[in-house]
């Protein structure tokens, strides 16, 4: 018999940004593993692109934009309520917006905060309720390396990163008595649309300077996808309220 430490067979799992970059990767790989996925996203084109690349059966999409915070709540129980309770949430939707403090504005500071925190505090509320999580139940962010090793011009995005860093803590050991686990994966430059939008705002050189900071290059999606299921699967059963570098040697 073969032993699979990370096998996800009979659990579903929702991944939101399961259009692009690191959350299309997530939903692929986690359907490998045999987890029912359930993909948000908000662009139904793409969602349905990402649907027939999926692994096995039963999988679904659902159109959600995740800046409607109040929206959340209810939205996820009434997922819930269709699709059965959840073991797993894989919150891999969020902006990346590089401008300079002499540069930034309120509304620009309330999207990115909105986005990349408060989305991810919304999701937490909901997925804590006794409808909404099965047993097991894990909940992973993904962070970034920015919030532990920021640059200037970077400091609203980092910002919101850096929150998703103090939240996981707190969450970690609050949501112990509510059955669900809270990590989160910290990558630095993965090659994705976001990273090559980050691309067109440097010169080349100046690119190629971040590339030779990550003593293992840039990574894949997949790279941090793996990361991501390990803290959902039962082999991060002892782990809560943790920060999973996925960086390359970046931070080394």
């Amino acid at each position: 018999m073969n032993f699979n430490p990370m096998d996800l067979t009979g659990r579903t799992i929702l991944v939101t940004g399961a259009t692009s970059g690191i959350g299309r990767a997530t939903a692929v790989y986690l359907s490998k593993l045999g987890a029912r996925v359930i993909a948000s996203g908000r662009n139904q084109e793409r969602l349905d692109a990402v649907l027939s690349e999926l692994e096995g059966d039963n999988h679904l999409g659902r159109l959600f934009d995740l800046a409607d915070l109040d929206a959340i709540v209810p939205w996820l129980k009434s997922l819930c309520a269709e699709v059965g309770p959840l073991n797993g949430l894989a919150h891999c939707a969020g902006v990346q917006a590089t401008r300079p403090i002499q540069a930034i504005k309120s509304d620009f500071v309330m999207e990115v905060l909105t986005q990349n925190l408060g989305a991810a505090l919304m999701l937490a509320q909901g997925f804590r309720l006794k409808a909404c999580h099965g047993s097991p139940a894990s909940l992973v962010y993904v962070s970034s390396s920015a919030a532990l090793k920021t640059a200037p011009g970077n400091v609203v995005y980092a910002s919101s990163k850096g929150g998703i860093v103090s939240a996981v803590k707190g969450l970690g050991v609050e949501l112990v008595r509510d059955g669900v686990r809270v990590n989160a994966v910290a990558p630095a430059m993965v090659d994705t649309p976001m990273s090559d939008q980050f691309r067109t705002l440097l010169s080349e050189e100046n690119f190629q300077r971040v590339v030779a900071m990550h003593p293992l290059g840039l990574g894949r999606p997949d790279d941090v996808a793996a990361a991501i299921a390990f803290l959902l699967a039962d082999t991060s059963r002892w782990i809560t309220g943790s920060i999973l570098n996925v960086d390359g040697g970046f931070l080394a």
